[in-house]
């Protein structure tokens, strides 16, 4: 309907010309009105020139915003533009809002996220993988995978081109597990996921079990030796009255360990799974007085033990912090030679409520540091093994720390001895 009305348009248009060119004729010389019909139709050539030109230069840039006005049959053609780009640009932005929403959503997925094509090469990655794997998605975008990441396993799982199942890689001070993912039909998703943390904790676990029933499995080995021992009457009617009393002695010292060790785990237990403390106002001066003649009784006075306490109250459970504070005193009187030194400091260091164990034995080497809280974590298996304990106490004191907001720090040097303290809150002061 529109091409019709411009040809019409057109027709009447050069009917026009052609009846006033002979009005002319009829007056004037003809070349006169042939000059005059040339002019005009110049005069309208250079008007759709200039409307090809406006049209010409909107191309480079193409928006709604910008579109010519135009003349004539121009006015009609750019108007259809400018609905079609207003079309275009609607889808474009509805486009670039699911992208954004896309490309947020990987953004704060817990793990590694990197797209790229069937040659390897980096398209696009979230922060999660440039962590992983060390990239700047700026520096890095378009340069291949295998060249990136200069790992064997990697390279060689990439270049298999099967994916059936994913592989652990240790990379940049972690353990990684990697999923290739084909997607579409040039592309391809590698997902990345830490598990250092988990295949720590599964190895914590595994060590807790085996030493837990070494631990429990050793009085019990005591325990039933003797017993089968005493049942048979004519060996026990033979044994002298004081090697019997000095075999039920070792079966109860083995029972009370075993019992402590129960003990310990089920309160570490409940530490773990509890999450409430029943806090109260606890005057921590009459709280270490208290203990100080049971760790005194456990050292069996050989060694020298000195006190540094302030008068500060603390808020907190009375029972927990008590635990927490006589296994700090029992590692130290446990693992410092006769005649050493033991001091204790209940002070205000900057701002925070902390006590500290400073003893004077042979100290832990800088490596052990970060495992001392694990149970039945062992610096050193031979010497640990002739000191007296259920190797659960120090878990015990982080666990009690964490539900109180509070700290362990440990400092220690070789030969010189080690310090664990215990740094409240500063709201934890009454």
């Amino acid at each position: 309907m529109q091409v019709n009305f411009l040809n019409r348009t057109t027709l009447l248009t050069a009917f026009l010309l052609m009846g006033f060119a002979w009005l002319v004729s009829l007056f004037l010389p003809f070349w006169v009105g042939l000059l005059f019909v040339i002019a005009f139709l110049v005069w309208r050539l250079s008007l759709h020139y200039r409307e090809l030109k406006h049209f010409s230069l909107w191309l480079t840039h193409p928006t709604s915003h910008n579109v010519p006005s135009g003349h004539g049959v121009w006015t009609n053609i750019f108007a259809a533009l400018y609905a079609l780009r207003r079309t275009d640009e609607a889808h474009e932005s509805k486009l670039a809002l699911w992208l954004e929403r896309f490309q947020n959503t990987m953004c704060h997925l817990p793990d590694g996220i990197v797209l790229m094509n069937l040659s390897t090469q980096l398209e696009w990655c979230n922060p999660i993988a440039q962590r992983h794997f060390g990239l700047a998605l700026e520096d890095d975008k378009g340069n291949r995978m295998a060249n990136l990441v200069r790992l064997p396993a990697f390279v060689a799982h990439l270049e298999a081109n099967v994916y059936d199942a994913p592989i652990k890689i240790d990379y940049l001070s972690r353990r990684l597990e990697i999923t290739v993912i084909p997607f579409e039909e040039n592309s391809l998703i590698v997902v990345s996921r830490d598990i250092t943390e988990a295949e720590r904790m599964d190895e914590m676990r595994r060590d807790f079990i085996a030493n837990a029933s070494h631990e429990l499995r050793t009085p019990l080995t005591v325990i039933s030796g003797f017993l089968e021992y005493a049942s048979d009457a004519e060996l026990m009617s033979q044994m002298p009255p004081e090697q019997r009393m000095n075999q039920v002695n070792l079966m109860c010292r083995q029972a009370e360990h075993m019992t402590v060790l129960i003990q310990d785990m089920l309160m570490l237990s409940r530490l773990e799974s509890d999450f409430t403390v029943d806090e109260t106002r606890i005057n921590m001066p009459e709280l270490i007085e208290s203990i100080l003649p049971q760790i005194r009784a456990l050292s069996g006075f050989n060694h020298t033990i000195t006190t540094d306490v302030a008068a500060i109250n603390l808020k907190g459970s009375m029972t927990e912090i008590s635990s927490a504070v006589t296994n700090l005193l029992s590692n130290a009187v446990r693992y410092t030679p006769t005649g050493g030194l033991i001091h204790l400091s209940w002070r205000n260091v900057q701002g925070c409520p902390t006590l500290s164990v400073q003893d004077s034995g042979a100290g832990i080497a800088p490596e052990h540091l970060p495992r001392l809280t694990e149970r039945f974590y062992r610096v050193n298996n031979d010497t640990s093994a002739s000191v007296k304990g259920t190797g659960l106490g120090l878990a015990i004191v982080k666990h009690i720390l964490i539900r109180h907001q509070a700290e362990l720090k440990i400092s220690s040097t070789l030969g010189k001895g080690t310090t664990f303290s215990m740094v409240f809150p500063a709201g934890r002061i009454l």
